[in-house]
């Protein structure tokens, strides 16, 4: 006597076909929702002084080099001291009671306690005037920072995205659309169609310790 009956057969393969999905399904999940580009990109904190990179860099069309002064000499971008600010804001709307802080920061002394975005492991050395003065434009990492109102993270900076542009940029040997003219490195708007950029040699580093140092 046939106790089970012979549909039941197929169970094994029902189970380990969905098994299969399943575990699909749970790598692609955590492929994607625990990558920088979901934990990561669109990062935007609210500071203590609203900002508008839109109002200063986009309608102004001040330098990205104004205020990140160091960016071109030094490892770090730099953010910029209440002196920087109130270099303008001591005769531009000096009674805004959106500057109260930067106001109280100039007369205490105190510096404004900026919550910083673009963050890299300790254990990853990047250096920007490396960068900048091999023809890296701001937007390249920072996105069209002349269009946001609050800052945010435009791309994931993760070892997989450094190395993409690492490598592109050594296949192209100084054809790349990654790379531009240093004088254009902080107009955001810069448009590579029809530019023809003098040789350069470019050979940016693929091994670890060209980052972990």
């Amino acid at each position: 006597m046939q106790i089970f009956s012979r549909s039941l057969n197929k169970l094994p393969l029902i189970v380990g076909a969905a098994a299969t999905m399943g575990l699909v399904a749970v790598t692609f999940l955590i492929w994607y929702y625990f990558s920088p580009w979901f934990t990561q990109v669109g990062y935007a904190p609210k500071q203590p002084v609203p900002y508008s990179h839109r109002l200063h860099v986009g309608q102004l069309g001040m330098d990205c080099r104004y205020c990140h002064a160091n960016v071109e000499r030094a490892p770090l971008a730099m953010v910029p001291p209440t002196e920087t600010c109130m270099n303008c804001h001591q005769l531009v709307r000096t009674d805004s009671k959106m500057l109260e802080p930067v106001r109280a920061s100039w007369e205490s002394g105190k510096p404004i306690e900026w919550v910083r975005i673009h963050k890299l492991p300790d254990y990853v050395y990047f250096d920007h005037s490396v960068h900048v003065t091999g023809g890296v434009g701001c937007a390249e990492c920072h996105g069209r920072i002349d269009q946001m109102d609050q800052v945010r993270m435009d791309q994931p900076l993760s070892m997989g995205w450094c190395l993409e542009c690492h490598r592109d940029v050594k296949q192209k040997q100084g054809d790349s659309e990654r790379i531009r003219p240093v004088a254009e490195i902080t107009n955001m708007a810069y448009s590579h169609q029809g530019h023809v950029d003098p040789p350069r040699r470019l050979d940016p580093p693929e091994n670890c310790w060209g980052c972990h140092r």
